[in-house]
C-alpha cells in the first residue's frame, strides 16, 4: 500500500536545541547527513564505550516520515515522561534511573521463528542505518508531545529473525532488575513489563525501535538503551528497555491489560471516539506549550490514519480498544 510521506523537515531547521544544531551542522558540512551510513562501527563503539546521555550519535538520515512538527525541548522530553519502573511520577524517571546500567545489553530472542537466540545490543544494530523518526506522541493521559527519535525499522530487525508463519504476534518484555529499577520493588503492575504487537503492526514501516533522542544516545529515563516506537498508539504500548522478543501464534496479555483490563486493551490506538472509562479523549494537552494554553483536537491514529488505518478494516475499534 502507497505510504503518504510528509516533507522531510530536519530538526535543525525547526528546533533551537543548542547541541544538536551544532551536531546537524558538522554532518552537513562533511557531506554526512542523510547519507544512510550503517551504525557499525561508530555506534558500537559508542554503546560500548560511552556513557551518560549526551554521546552523540553519528550517521543519522533524515526520514521522510517525519512529521514536520516543531519537536519538544530536550527537557520536556527528558523530565516528563512515565516509566513506572523508576516510580510514578512524571519526574520520577529522570531522578530515579541514575543506577541503570544499559551497556552491556543482550536481548533474547525466542518463539516462531528460524533464528532464535541471544543478541548482543551491537549485532542487532550493526546491519541497520539509523534514521531520523521526528514522531508525535499521545499519552492515554491525554498529554502529548513530538519527539525527535533515533532508531531502526522494527520489521527491518524482526525480518532477520526470520519469523515463521505461526507468528501472528510480537511480545516484548522489559528487564527485570529491581536493584537498579526502584518502582519494580512495589507492586505497581505485574512485573516484568510486557507489551505486544500484531505481526503487520510490528512490521508496519512507522514502527521502529528507537536507540536515541536528539542525536544523542537514549538516556535512561526515556528507556535506554532501545525501546519501541510505535506512533498512532498512546504511549504506554511503547515499551522500553527490551530485552525479549518473542513471536507468538496467541495474543499476549499486556502488563496494563492484565492490570486494569476494563480500562487498558491490547490495541491501545488513539482514538478520540473512545473515552477512557475516567476521562475524555476527544482532546489533549500538548506539553510546553504553556500553563494556560488551549488544549488541542485529538486526531484518530494520533494522526497517522492514512498510514495505518488499513491495519484495522473489519475490526470494531470500540470493542478493541
Amino acid at each position: 500500500m502507497l505510504i503518504r510521506q510528509p516533507p522531510a523537515v530536519p530538526s535543525s531547521e525547526i528546533t533551537d536545541e543548542s547541541v544538536y544544531l551544532q551536531r546537524r551542522d558538522f554532518l552537513r558540512r562533511a557531506g554526512l547527513a542523510g547519507a544512510g551510513l550503517a551504525l557499525s562501527p561508530s555506534l558500537a563503539a559508542q554503546l560500548t564505550a560511552l556513557e551518560g546521555d549526551t554521546a552523540p550519535l553519528e550517521g543519522v538520515r533524515p526520514s521522510p516520515l517525519s512529521t514536520t512538527q516543531p519537536p519538544n525541548s530536550w527537557e520536556d522530553i527528558t523530565t516528563y515522561n512515565n516509566f513506572y519502573e523508576f516510580g510514578t511520577g512524571k519526574g520520577d524517571p529522570a531522578r530515579n534511573s541514575g543506577d541503570f546500567r544499559p551497556r552491556p545489553w543482550t536481548v533474547q530472542v525466542s518463539g516462531e521463528c528460524d533464528k532464535p537466540g541471544t543478541y548482543h545490543l551491537e549485532d542487532l544494530l550493526a546491519p541497520h542505518a539509523l534514521e531520523e523518526r521526528i514522531y508525535r506522541l499521545r499519552c492515554v493521559e491525554a498529554w502529548s508531545m513530538v519527539v525527535p527519535w533515533a532508531g531502526i525499522p522494527l520489521g527491518d530487525m524482526l525480518k532477520r529473525f526470520q519469523p515463521n508463519s505461526r507468528a501472528k504476534f510480537v511480545r516484548f518484555k522489559t528487564v527485570l532488575r529491581p536493584e537498579e529499577m526502584p518502582g519494580q520493588r512495589r507492586s505497581i503492575l505485574p512485573w516484568p513489563y510486557v507489551e505486544g504487537l500484531t505481526i503487520a503492526e510490528a512490521m508496519h514501516p512507522l514502527a521502529i525501535m528507537a536507540v536515541g533522542l536528539y542525536g544523542r544516545l537514549l538516556p535512561n529515563q526515556n528507556g535506554a538503551p532501545m525501546r519501541l516506537m510505535v506512533p498512532w498508539k498512546y504511549g504506554f504500548k511503547n515499551i522500553k528497555s527490551v530485552d525479549s522478543i518473542e513471536f507468538v501464534e496467541r495474543q499476549p496479555i499486556s502488563s496494563w491489560e492484565r492490570a486494569i483490563p476494563s480500562e487498558y486493551g491490547f490495541y491501545a490506538n488513539v482514538n478520540p471516539e473512545v473515552n477512557h472509562p475516567r476521562w475524555s479523549q476527544a482532546t489533549e494537552r500538548p506539553i510546553g506549550a504553556g500553563l494556560f494554553a488551549d488544549r488541542v483536537p485529538t486526531r484518530m491514529f494520533n494522526g497517522y490514519a492514512d498510514q495505518v488505518a488499513h491495519l484495522y478494516q473489519g475490526l470494531d475499534l470500540r470493542r478493541n480498544f
